[in-house]
């Protein structure tokens, strides 16, 4: 469904029908919640799905094609295309390439134009348009795979055609893809875009302006996309009522539902979130997925919103907001890298030591006077870039009904962990985020005492890592209790899940208005799932955590252990990824997309040597980072306890020497 353009006439004939295994009585249904859809072609069977999945359905089409007549630039194309200007063709839509056929046909001989496109490299982005040309009879030299993204595209020229100094056509599809025409340039090629037509507003605009402004005054759940230009039209939509802002803090409130890649890709162009996509880019999927597993991020996200502090963000409130760090989050360009270290304040330092010898470490994390003076002390000495609050990820389950304590030699121990359903009884939501307010105070007393020109990070535990805790009971090596409760009661599983997401959401905005810049999340146990686990099991969740995050706050998300995941990191565009040691930086940001900045990823072990190999480590890894903007140099993970001071000092001294421009 994906990227489907509508159509009516015979030639465009629509290949899809209601599936009637959809429309089965359902296993899992919405509950009654309101559910919006921008659908248009297939507008009544959008509305009755919901509707038989238990849902209040709210459809309002979106637009209707619009073909470009007379399109002069079409029949150039044809033109050059018969004379060999052109070497490659891409074509990115089925009805695209029909309507440029339909464009051209009394303007050209099209046997003649058929026959040079056969003669030529042509791309087509999915089954669509390869059926389009088989309809005419010719067959693509390569299809792009599924999700039939730009960058799937992008990897299928780069494992079969070589574009370096070829001239590529390319076939849009109402709006233009800055990221994959930068791509094809970066190969080397010239870039021809053609437009064949366009998306205008639907002929009765009333049910599309009731829908938006509902979505505007957060009185819709949920909203399910089938297409990237819905998304364009509901914000055009918006603008023309003079309710975007409006529209923006709606959808912040709102579960989303994307059908695919491309639809979410253009979800991150627009800085709107995504909470989830179905197994297959089909509008039976999403119906049926978004029901199953959209309906228990509604409720952990209506908890989200009711405990969350009202925090406007101002980007130029604080002095830090034109420092190095903050500048590289947004993937700006800085004079040098910035730093900072993953424990940087530990116990590797004697001042630490101190302070931490008076009292246990849960007392001392109580303290904000003294968390604060511990931070500030390493920040001072070190001359990193950027703090972040001395605190632990674990407190935060004591609220929830969690008995923890931290065992010397053995470390946080929970004595009533979860480990079926019927535990989930006595797991509460975080209704009194007040229990926490000795992190608030720390952010509060640190951001007071810090230097202003100095970013100061709040943090929590990913949902993964902090139900692995509470399932497990403290450490664990194989995660057994964990991987049995996720894979045997998927029920229990999402119940815990949403009570965590929904507690750390409400954590970390309250560390926002008390005045920290950045957040993280740290995944320490992440790496123990494949890729696939990831995204099955516990990507929902952070997408919703992500998107609950204050709007205009960083955000850096951190996993390791398992490079497999990077690609699942990125986040929306103000997500920074976290690296660790066990990847090349270069070979992972290729994966998370240079688009998005990363933070990492230099070994701990390395501070262990001399300063010799300290500074030459830093310059290779400075040299794998390219000059690109958006780098946060780091460690792969925290400072180990074995590490001189003077090796970390001489760490930063390094990266800012050699990364000075």
């Amino acid at each position: 469904m994906e990227g489907f353009l509508y159509n009516t006439s015979v030639l465009f004939p629509s290949p899809l029908k209601v599936v009637e295994a959809f429309m089965s009585k359902p296993e899992n249904d919405y509950e009654g919640f309101s559910i919006a859809a921008l659908e248009s072609r297939r507008a009544d069977d959008m509305q009755r799905m919901i509707e038989r999945f238990g849902g209040k359905a709210f459809v309002s089409p979106s637009m209707q094609e619009v073909p470009i007549e007379p399109n002069r630039g079409a029949i150039d194309f044809a033109h050059r295309v018969m004379t060999g200007e052109i070497h490659v063709v891409v074509l990115m839509t089925g009805v695209g390439f029909r309507y440029l056929l339909r464009a051209i046909e009394r303007h050209v001989d099209q046997k003649r134009f058929l026959e040079s496109l056969s003669d030529i490299v042509t791309i087509c982005r999915g089954p669509k348009p390869t059926a389009a040309m088989r309809e005419v009879g010719l067959t693509p030299t390569h299809r792009v795979p599924e999700p039939n993204t730009w960058r799937e595209l992008l990897q299928t020229i780069d494992g079969n055609v070589s574009i370096a100094n070829q001239t590529v056509g390319l076939q849009e599809y109402g709006v233009t893809n800055a990221s994959l025409i930068a791509g094809l340039e970066a190969r080397g090629a010239t870039v021809e875009p053609l437009r064949v037509y366009g998306w205008e507003f639907p002929e009765d605009t009333a049910p599309l302006k009731e829908n938006v402004q509902a979505l505007a005054a957060g009185k819709r759940d949920m909203l399910l996309l089938t297409s990237a230009h819905q998304i364009v039209n509901m914000l055009r939509m918006a603008d023309q009522l003079g309710i975007v802002d409006d529209l923006r803090d709606g959808l912040h409130r709102t579960v989303i539902a994307s059908i695919g890649p491309t639809t979410s890709q253009m979800l991150h162009e627009c800085d709107i979130h995504v909470d989830l996509e179905p197994s297959h880019p089909k509008m039976g999927h999403l119906v049926t997925e978004a029901a199953a597993r959209g309906v228990p991020l509604i409720k952990s996200k209506r908890i989200t919103m009711a405990s969350s502090p009202k925090v406007s963000v101002d980007k130029n409130a604080h002095p830090s907001v034109d420092s190095l760090f903050m500048k590289a989050c947004r993937g700006e360009a800085t004079e040098r890298t910035p730093i900072w270290l993953m424990r940087q304040a530990g116990r590797y330092m004697s001042e630490y030591r101190e302070v931490r010898a008076k009292q246990s470490f849960l007392e001392l994390c109580a303290n904000p006077t003294l968390c604060s003076e511990v931070m500030c002390t390493a920040v001072d000495r070190l001359g990193v870039d950027a703090a972040i609050i001395f605190s632990d990820l674990l407190p935060i389950l004591v609220p929830l009904g969690f008995d923890l304590e931290f065992v010397a030699g053995d470390g946080p121990v929970i004595h009533n962990p979860v480990r079926e359903g019927a535990d989930l009884s006595r797991v509460a939501d975080l209704e009194d985020p007040s229990s926490l307010d000795f992190v608030y105070e720390t952010v509060r007393q640190t951001r007071a005492d810090l230097p202003e020109n100095i970013p100061l990070i709040g943090f929590a535990g990913s949902p993964f890592t902090l139900a692995s805790y509470a399932i497990e009971g403290g450490g664990s090596r194989q995660y057994t209790h964990t991987k049995k409760l996720m894979r045997s009661d998927r029920g229990a599983w999402d119940a815990l899940m949403g009570k965590l997401s929904s507690a750390i959401t409400v954590y970390l905005n309250h560390q926002i208005a008390a005045g920290a810049q950045c957040v993280q999340l740290f995944d320490s146990w992440a790496g123990c799932l494949s890729a696939a686990d990831y995204a099955n099991f516990v990507l929902p969740w952070m997408k919703q955590i992500i998107a609950g995050i204050t709007p205009g706050i960083p955000l850096i998300n951190f996993a390791t252990g398992n490079p497999e995941l990077l690609p699942l990191l990125r986040g929306d565009r103000r997500t920074v990824v976290g690296v660790d040691w066990r990847i090349s930086l270069d070979t992972a940001w290729q994966r998370i997309g240079h688009d998005c900045s990363v933070q990492g990823n230099l070994d701990p072990s390395v501070l262990l040597g001399p300063p010799d190999t300290i500074r030459a480590a830093a310059a290779e890894l400075l040299e794998t980072a390219g000059g690109r903007p958006g780098h946060i140099f780091n460690l792969g993970h925290g400072v180990l306890k074995e590490t001189p001071v003077d090796h970390v000092i001489e760490l930063v001294k390094a990266v800012k020497e050699l990364s000075a421009k």
